[in-house]
């Protein structure tokens, strides 16, 4: 059901989507993922680094930081072997994921309504391609963590998505299926939507404050529908 923080007064131009848990099923095992950068650390520093709540992609920056504060050199090594770590992660990941059924149909939808569509996410465009080769004829912008000035949730991610699309932010709604969507959303000035197709739990996401809450992104277009915020 809606979940009305900030609902739409204007028929929305574009959708925004994250992809894995959103578009496609959510594979990657963000747990074994942390391990593998905490044993690279350990080398690196002297001893085994404290758990962070940052998310992988931070974390590492902050974890090479600590490294070059007493050898440069040192921290971006660790900092490129840790980047090799994360994307080897991603593409092992992609080899067993795949689009949900309605990706393809509703983003096709949506296209052929008028109404603009983009992807962003903080994977990597080799991983996105494993599961969705076409990704770019499918949708009319799509970046990726390599092609963004700064990954979500920082606001530049999805306002460079916006600028392509030639849409301002406050006709735009972002859909993703993790808090930190929502958070990009309302730092970007967009709408946030929810869906329940990730790991995030129900609650996580409506405790993150969204405008829309549904179970996944084929439900949230025909509430969407519904309330007279896209037509179809």
């Amino acid at each position: 059901m809606p979940h009305p923080t900030h609902a739409a007064s204007l028929p929305l131009q574009a959708l925004l989507f994250d992809f894995d848990g959103t578009l496609a099923h959510l594979t990657i095992d963000f747990t074994r993922l942390r391990r593998s950068i905490t044993a690279l650390a350990e080398p690196f520093l002297g001893e085994e680094p404290e758990p962070s709540a940052l998310p992988v992609l931070e974390w590492l920056d902050e974890l090479a930081g600590e490294i070059r504060e007493f050898d440069h050199a040192l921290g971006q090594e660790f900092h490129s072997r840790g980047r090799l770590v994360i994307q080897a992660t991603e593409l092992d990941a992609a080899r067993n994921a795949a689009l949900f059924p309605f990706t393809r149909p509703l983003l096709a939808r949506l296209r052929a309504s008028g109404i603009k569509t983009g992807i962003l996410t903080r994977n990597s465009t080799a991983a996105v391609k494993v599961v969705f080769p076409d990704v770019e004829q499918c949708c009319n912008a799509f970046l990726a963590r390599e092609d963004a000035p700064r990954v979500k949730p920082h606001p530049a991610h999805a306002l460079a998505v916006l600028e392509r699309l030639g849409v301002e932010p406050e006709r735009a709604l972002l859909v993703g299926d993790h808090p930190l969507d929502v958070e990009t959303a309302r730092r970007a000035g967009l709408l946030a939507a929810a869906v329940v197709s990730g790991h995030a739990t129900r609650e996580a996401l409506a405790a993150a404050g969204p405008d829309y809450l549904a179970g996944d992104c084929e439900a949230l277009l025909d509430q969407l529908n519904q309330e007279g915020v896209l037509f179809f």
